[in-house]
């Protein structure tokens, strides 16, 4: 084991190691074009325009937010009663499903340069089904399963969001207020800047109280098949859940719309948390979708994304867990 994980550490290091566009900003010739030809395109579904966000981002820095390994651990997938797909509503928002946890569901949060969205995601649902069942918001702590969980991948290089919901099925996770992400006096945090080393497994309340005791855990971790009716099922039923997807260089340039890919080269896995779904009348159906680049990016830190036709994987990679 310590023989996999050495070469999987040297694997990471090589591939940091050769990088020819790192210094290459993101909005380079190439983004403008992008721009330029998605918002051209006849019937394209969605607006493209260049993000604050990125704006001194690197090419390498935004493939390194993109922090799903691909081949990761799988979780069983639960088991659905078939329903009547006129049953479902043709559109859904867990904010306004559970209008008590809107705060918490609809919260964007920022990862920082550290490719932590694998936990982001989990830690975004986790909180939001702890809300829905305890009437209580909450923010469950990023950190936490960012540093402390030795099997979720490689931390802020990368890690599974199926392992995530293990973590917190098998250990649990503590809170913001025991474990932030970001210090509260400031941006200190390694993710704050892109010399991201993954933080180190403390196991210790910043807020005085105790690590084990402040832990929350899920019942049952487990994944849901790629059926929209049954993820549409699965949300309505038990709150927002954990979605991957593929991520091309045209979807940092989002601005409003659904999004459906253009153009650009592909950059890597994106965590991220769905909380809905709704119709477009020339678009079609899509997701609301919850991002982790904060406020500044997209519909104010959220995007629409093809519903229906597993878009970029959208549907395929769906992870949640019970709560009691």
């Amino acid at each position: 084991m310590r023989k996999c994980v050495l070469l999987l550490a040297l694997c990471v290091f090589v591939a940091h190691a050769a990088r020819p566009d790192h210094s290459q900003k993101l909005h380079d010739d190439t983004m403008d074009r992008i721009v330029k030809h998605v918002n051209s395109l006849p019937g394209n579904t969605w607006t493209a325009k260049k993000s604050p966000r990125f704006d001194q981002t690197t090419k390498q820095q935004f493939k390194d937010l993109l922090g799903v390994i691909p081949g990761g651990p799988k979780l069983p997938e639960r088991e659905f009663v078939e329903v009547d797909a006129e049953a479902l509503p043709v559109r859904f928002d867990a904010r306004e499903a559970w209008p008590k946890c809107a705060p918490t569901i609809g919260n964007v949060r920022d990862q920082g340069h550290c490719g932590s969205c694998w936990a982001f995601g989990a830690v975004e649902a986790f909180s939001d089904r702890i809300c829905i069942t305890h009437n209580v918001n909450v923010n469950m702590s990023a950190n936490d399963v960012l540093a402390c969980c030795d099997s979720c991948g490689m931390g802020c290089d990368g890690g599974y969001p199926a392992s995530a919901w293990s973590y917190f099925e098998k250990i649990g996770n503590v809170d913001d207020s025991c474990d932030p992400y970001f210090d509260q006096t400031g941006c200190h945090h390694p993710g704050c800047t892109p010399e991201y080393p993954t933080p180190k497994c403390v196991k210790k309340c910043v807020n005085g109280h105790d690590w084990t005791q402040s832990k929350a855990k899920v019942t049952k971790s487990y994944s849901v098949p790629n059926n929209v009716q049954q993820i549409m099922q699965e949300i309505m039923t038990n709150g927002p859940v954990e979605g991957a997807f593929d991520v091309y260089q045209d979807f940092a340039t989002y601005s409003s719309g659904v999004y459906k890919h253009v153009s650009g080269d592909l950059m890597g896995g994106h965590a991220i948390k769905i909380i809905g779904w709704d119709v477009d009348p020339k678009a079609g159906p899509y997701w609301i979708v919850v991002n982790s680049w904060n406020y500044s990016w997209g519909q104010k830190g959220l995007f629409w994304i093809a519903k229906g036709t597993n878009e970029c994987g959208i549907e395929s990679q769906i992870v949640a867990g019970t709560v009691a």
